[in-house]
């Protein structure tokens, strides 16, 4: 099993890697194994910390059962655990994420990227017993929160972590949509337990308030720069680390919308990967 000390660094947030037809309504088999082998192994090869794939950047909405065992299985089998692999488990109804975590379980990823079930808001309370029950049916699966408030209809309390501690599958979280004073409570209850993994434009100065490391999707277009940020905030160059913030940061100040932001990156990643 891996500890909170072996998530951290960059985490590379995984797309599906789709087929030229994966866009049709009618297409069944979308995921292009060649195109993830490819891109997969060559991200581990430049050095990623950290794989997740089957987030709301890896289509986990959009995919049907066999595509999303196809994902599970060809990533664990690329990875050959040489750096943690979460695989996103994350849907609409808490069956259908017991399901995915059945196919994960047959698989040598390391763990789950998990979020609570969307389509209606859960309670905190309700939000607490799913992931403990997912806890207790698959021990041997490491678990990654992933918090995304805008898409899963619910915010993680602080208070939540006081429990979520007591979990020793749980080791890190994939977050973004904390407040300063927020991620330094976090820190209070979550230190050597569970890393807490920031945006990739927030490392600095969350690097100093708790926060382990960054994800990225960005990365898949060419890790270096994401790469130079991570060595910048380990050697303590804060300075190095601003501006290279500011060399990756999206032109303008409004916040992109990740209805043409997802997208538009994914067309630059096939670009990069072929």
């Amino acid at each position: 099993m891996l500890t909170a000390k072996d998530v951290g660094g960059m985490m590379a947030m995984m797309p599906a890697f789709a087929t030229d037809e994966a866009a049709d309504i009618k297409a069944r088999n979308t995921v292009s194994i060649p195109r993830l082998h490819a891109g997969l192994d060559r991200m581990v090869r430049d050095g990623a910390n950290v794989i997740s794939t089957t987030g709301s950047f890896g289509e986990c909405h959009a995919l049907l059962p066999d595509e999303f065992a196809v994902i599970a299985n060809e990533s664990a089998a690329v990875m050959k655990q040489r750096v943690p692999l979460f695989v996103g488990v994350t849907a609409p109804n808490a069956r259908e994420t017991y399901e995915r975590m059945k196919v994960v379980a047959q698989t040598k990823a390391d763990g789950v990227l998990i979020g609570i079930p969307y389509y209606f808001p859960s309670s905190q309370a309700n939000a607490l017993r799913f992931i403990q029950d997912m806890a207790k049916e698959f021990p041997k699966l490491n678990m990654l929160l992933y918090h995304n408030p805008v898409l899963h209809n619910v915010t993680l309390q602080v208070e939540l972590f006081s429990e979520f501690v007591k979990i020793p599958q749980i080791v890190g979280m994939k977050d973004g949509h904390r407040e300063p004073m927020t991620l330094i409570k976090l820190d209070e209850i979550c230190r050597g337990k569970i890393s807490i993994m920031v945006n990739q434009l927030q490392i600095i100065p969350y690097k100093s308030l708790g926060a382990a490391g960054f994800w990225s999707i960005d990365s898949w277009m060419g890790p270096w720069p994401f790469f130079a940020l991570r060595d910048a905030v380990a050697r303590g160059d804060e300075a190095g680390a601003k501006k290279i913030m500011l060399d990756i940061a999206p032109p303008g100040t409004v916040k992109a919308d990740l209805a043409w932001r997802e997208t538009a990156s994914k067309i630059a990643i096939r670009y990069e990967i072929g």
